[in-house]
């Protein structure tokens, strides 16, 4: 993740979407449906242990980027693992698509669409949308890079938009391996997990666009698909499942850079930021990971998605 100058071109869908992407799209996400109402499940505190160059001085309580809670309407997605869809501006335009495993493809009125005429159909101009769904054991590979769940290729007239949308937890497991080496100290993956986490919730309730929450690049938080999935980043997810950055009863849009040094120069200006490098070195001192949060989310805690629809 980091800052970049200007904003990415959103493409904006102007054919009738159907299922569920037109049902996400008109979808208020909020935290009073997505966060446990009791508040925080644990604190992310601060450890006594001596500091190093890179890792943050310890301050008090200072302003965080915050989203929050507004009535509204329940997310998609089973409880505690809300649906995101992310743009693979990466990958757009999709060059070359192939299909591996169980994988089916739909045109919006319903007609299942054979791989051959799907590359006819992308080489095209014209305004369309194909939803692309895999099997367990299916992905969806666009420009060589494999994505799982469902990709939507949508076309406005101008050219192809991808989304992938998936559920948040095995989004996560993504961003942590492209984000953070998977070879890391798990305390150090696991706080990447809880950070990489409670940002795309901010953009579940906030999302870029109508067609999606949020980018596949480092303009919001780099996500490689499966390829950057490993078993230590699944782990790390799987340890913090559900955990997020809350603060005074918002939630924490956690932003974080390799170093401290680049945390300060892209983030200052918009509130605590978390050095990569700097959680792994905490984590190889012996920190948990609620402890390096605690580090560089000064006055926040940690809350828990809800996990039932009371």
């Amino acid at each position: 993740m980091t800052a970049t100058a200007g904003l990415i071109g959103a493409v904006t869908w102007s054919v009738q979407a159907i299922g569920q992407l037109e049902q996400q799209r008109n979808q208020k996400h909020t935290l009073e449906t997505l966060l446990e109402s009791s508040g925080t499940d644990q604190p992310a505190r601060h450890s006594s242990s001596q500091r190093s160059s890179d890792e943050p001085e310890n301050k008090t309580p200072r302003p965080q980027s915050v989203v929050q809670p507004t009535p509204g309407a329940k997310p998609l997605g089973a409880p505690g693992n809300p649906i995101v869809r992310v743009a693979l501006l990466s990958q757009s335009p999709p060059r070359r698509v192939d299909l591996s495993g169980q994988v089916e493809c739909r045109f919006s009125n319903g007609e299942i669409v054979q791989k051959r005429a799907l590359e006819r159909v992308l080489s095209e101009r014209r305004s369309n949308l194909v939803t692309c769904q895999s099997g367990q054991n299916g992905a969806i590979v666009v420009n060589g890079s494999s994505y799982p769940e469902t990709v939507y290729f949508l076309n406005r007239g101008r050219g192809w938009l991808v989304v992938n949308q998936l559920s948040l937890e095995r989004y996560v497991a993504s961003v942590v391996g492209a984000e953070m080496p998977s070879h890391w100290n798990p305390e150090a993956l696991k706080a990447q997990a809880v950070a990489a986490r409670s940002y795309a919730l901010v953009h579940l309730v906030r999302p870029a666009d109508s067609d999606f929450n949020l980018g596949d690049t480092t303009r919001w938080q780099a996500y490689g698909g499966l390829k950057s999935q490993s078993a230590s980043t699944a782990a790390a997810t799987k340890a913090t499942q559900g955990l997020v950055l809350s603060f005074q009863g918002g939630l924490v849009e956690s932003l974080y850079a390799s170093t401290s040094e680049i945390a300060t120069e892209a983030h200052s200006h918009l509130g605590a930021s978390m050095s990569q490098h700097g959680a792994q070195e905490l984590a190889m001192k012996g920190l948990k990971f609620n402890e390096i949060l605690g580090r560089y989310y000064v006055g926040a805690s940690l809350a828990r998605l809800k996990t039932n629809e009371n």
